[in-house]
């Protein structure tokens, strides 16, 4: 037996459905969660570097507007306004670095239009095999080294300022190439497209506060170029022999023969299929 009526409940909730446009709560929380996610990566881009000082000082000039305002301080208050409207230039000047870095991440995160730097799986072993022999030999004399290897983004500015090479890549030609005093061992070693692109490269120099003081400009230079790029930077030290890899503004220190192996293997061969590129793609539907 029946002893409550739904009818009146069911009629108010379609009433209540009519009246609720719910695709506006669903573009809310999408916008919410781009946003959040926006933030999120700014915070991990500038992570480290001066701009974590700099919007300090920004936070302070924005309460003391607020303050100035309500407190009515009327001449800091005009000041401030003056500050904050022409501050925008200054802003996009101090941060170039910032900005640049962070249009450069949301370009790899963009696959329409990637590109694989080496094609052949079997190549890019042979690469890592090459790379690992010759840090390993480096390692054991404590010849200094510092090998860039290019993934999406593109290195020719810092090939443009090296020597080039143009060459195959092997254990011994990399060995040589960082002999000291030798013409060509001061700077970076570039791999691109699986050659050497070119040596005595230079690279742009780390700013981040959270660099250990005992590491030197070959360690600097290869975060600084892991921070603006995606690129993948082998390090032997001259002072301690020790293999170190950065990748993306990280600093990989003390890896041994199979742990570098591996690390280079995760990085460099692609184990998916190579014709992940929109113009690859594109051609495949034809």
């Amino acid at each position: 037996m029946n002893y409550f009526n739904w009818q009146p409940l069911q009629f108010q909730l379609l009433k209540l459905g009519e009246n609720v446009h719910w695709y506006d709560y669903i573009n809310d929380v999408i916008d919410i969660a781009v946003v959040t996610f926006v933030i999120y990566r700014l915070m991990i881009i500038v992570k480290g570097t001066k701009a974590v000082q700099l919007i300090k000082g920004i936070s302070v000039i924005l309460i003391s507007w607020f303050l100035s305002g309500f407190f009515g301080l009327k001449t800091l208050q005009f000041l401030l306004n003056q500050i904050i409207t022409y501050g925008l230039l200054g802003i996009i000047i101090i941060f170039q670095p910032e900005l640049r870095r962070g249009l450069e991440h949301l370009g790899r995160t963009s696959k329409f239009f990637s590109r694989s730097a080496i094609s052949d799986e079997d190549e890019q072993v042979r690469i890592v095999d090459a790379l690992v022999t010759s840090a390993q030999y480096m390692s054991k004399r404590r010849i200094g080294a510092l090998v860039t290897i290019e993934r999406e983004t593109g290195l020719s500015e810092y090939v443009e300022t090296g020597i080039p090479l143009g060459s195959q890549i092997t254990s011994q030609l990399l060995i040589n190439l960082f002999i000291p005093n030798t013409p060509l061992h001061d700077g970076a070693v570039i791999v691109q497209q699986g050659k050497l692109a070119a040596a005595a490269c230079y690279l742009p120099l780390s700013e981040s506060a959270h660099i250990s003081k005992d590491l030197g400009t070959r360690h600097r230079a290869a975060i600084g170029v892991s921070e603006v790029t995606d690129s993948v930077t082998l390090v032997v030290s001259e002072e301690t022999g020790g293999v170190s890899l950065a990748i993306n503004g990280r600093l990989y220190r003390e890896l041994d023969e199979e742990s570098l192996r591996t690390k280079l293997l995760e990085t460099i061969v692609k184990v998916e299929p190579t014709n992940t590129s929109f113009l690859n793609w594109m051609g495949a539907k034809k």
